[in-house]
């Protein structure tokens, strides 16, 4: 068994059911929910929107491998409406986004997937739901727990 820390976030239609839904549909697909955090207001990030965003993070214990388990976030992502992912250059509303932010201490880089998340560290939005359920995990690469690298964002 792993341990897999994912972000979820939604700003289109009903905000709290789409985390919900998200969340219920990895329970059952990817493994056990081990903790999720409260879902935290934000403003979007990296392009401009009208639509607030619901994030939340979330612990999951499982059995898929990263890979695996990507692809299992991409299908609940489309089975909930989300009609494509944003690249890192062209973000845009979405009523579901679900991002593979920490799988155990692994360090990966594939064309679909990097490990630890590449931009974690720079996401207040991540940090802060991430630090109620997990604030000691330290992010491979970086070497600095969730709450250090919270704090330093406050800075």
């Amino acid at each position: 068994m792993a341990i897999a820390y994912l972000g979820l976030g939604s700003n289109l239609g009903n905000k709290r059911h789409n985390l919900i839904k998200a969340a219920a549909l990895l329970a059952e697909r990817g493994g056990d929910i081990l903790a999720l955090s409260s879902f935290y207001e934000t403003a979007p990030w990296g392009f401009v929107s009208d639509n607030s965003f619901l994030n939340a993070a979330m612990k999951l214990e499982t059995t898929l491998s990263p890979l695996e388990l990507l692809e299992t976030t991409q299908e609940i992502e489309k089975e909930l409406g989300r009609t494509e992912k944003s690249n890192s250059s062209d973000y845009q509303d979405r009523v579901i986004d679900v991002d593979l932010l920490l799988y155990d201490d692994q360090i990966l880089q594939t064309p679909v997937l990097t490990l630890p998340h590449p931009h974690l560290h720079e996401r207040r939005f991540v940090l802060e739901p991430l630090a109620e359920i997990a604030p000691f995990c330290v992010v491979p690469v970086i070497g600095k727990s969730v709450a250090e690298l919270l704090e330093l964002l406050r800075e």
